[in-house]
């Protein structure tokens, strides 16, 4: 392998930002732990079976990859902002040639959706192309206030579809009541999440006309949107039980998971009221992230509490740990 090859594929892995990966790496993992569940019999069992070890594996590979994947895609849509916000990206200044980088991208779906119809399971394409298409759905919606983070949130759901369904054959509905709930909460933390990130890139987004809630309503209001949304998750949560949607029972491992992940989404919405703008507007991102994917680890515990433990612990590690390989708020 020459020297180029080796440049470009080391500027294509930084660009995936690989920190981000545990978004849909875990979202897609609730999935694969929700089939496990079913077919155990713990719920509504119809012709599901245990997946092999080795199928898991190349879900969790191919969950992880995902965001990196499309990451280069949602940076090849989003240069014209990204010159602004983050002007030594390697896409921005023509280190990672965009179209090369792109080709990439495509040819590494593509191989995804062989990998997912011959090996694992045809119907989880379906999810594949959902989430394709709501990220490059994204670079435009971001513009239209929240309708950006209705459209990230959903794109990320498609991980916890595919993670199911790519694990074995199955009969049954997603959109039975629970299944329903762990989806739409999976849905508002990854768009709050995402809403957080707006912070840091207001300068760019305002000057490129993206209209994102913290530009449409300034740093000032913004701010305190972020400490009133960050009770959002707790609040769908309570409101879900109430009304007896998501009617799992709860045990003692998802409650303490819970507690620290609102303590997570309190502290990362304090962070951004205290830091809307500067250099701890970047690193609060760390946090942010580990709200997300632990609060997404959590929701593991319904279905394997030694496995949402694990996840939960693995997750908030290397999150930070690859965030600090990535330290330069302008790349």
């Amino acid at each position: 392998m020459n020297n180029s090859i080796i440049k470009f594929l080391t500027l294509y892995i930084k660009s995936m930002r690989l920190y981000y990966s545990f978004v849909t790496g875990i979202a897609g993992w609730i999935g694969v732990a929700y089939y496990e569940h079913m077919a155990k019999g713990h719920i509504e069992r119809t012709i599901e079976i245990l997946p092999a070890p080795e199928k898991k594996i190349i879900i969790l590979i191919l969950l992880f990859l995902s965001w990196g994947v499309n990451q280069i895609i949602n940076d090849y849509l989003g240069l014209k902002e990204d010159r602004i916000n983050a002007p030594e990206r390697p896409m921005v200044t023509g280190e990672l040639n965009p179209n090369k980088a792109l080709a990439l991208s495509i040819s590494l779906l593509f191989l995804t959706a062989i990998v997912t119809w011959f090996y694992l399971e045809p119907a989880a394409i379906i999810f594949l192309i959902a989430g394709v298409f709501l990220n490059v759905l994204y670079e435009y919606a971001k513009g239209y206030g929240i309708l950006g983070n209705i459209v990230f949130g959903l794109m990320i759901t498609m991980a916890t579809l595919y993670g199911a369904y790519a694990s074995g054959p199955t009969s049954s509905t997603c959109l039975q009541p629970h299944r329903f709930s762990a989806l739409i909460l999976i849905w508002i933390m990854n768009a709050l999440m995402t809403f957080y990130t707006y912070f840091k890139e207001y300068i760019g987004d305002k000057a490129a006309g993206k209209k994102t809630i913290v530009v449409k309503y300034g740093i000032r209001r913004s701010r305190i949107i972020a400490v009133i949304s960050a009770f959002l998750p707790t609040i769908v949560f309570i409101i879900l039980r109430i009304t007896n949607m998501l009617w799992i029972e709860l045990n003692t491992t998802f409650i303490i998971l819970g507690l620290l992940t609102i303590f997570l989404q309190i502290w990362t919405g304090a962070l951004y009221y205290l830091n809307p703008l500067g250099e701890k507007t970047y690193t609060s991102l760390r946090t942010n992230f580990r709200a997300c994917i632990c609060g997404q680890a959590a929701l593991v515990a319904f279905f394997n509490p030694d496995l949402a433990v694990w996840l939960f612990i693995f997750s908030y590690i290397f999150v930070g740990f690859i965030f600090e390989m990535h330290v330069n708020p302008k790349s």
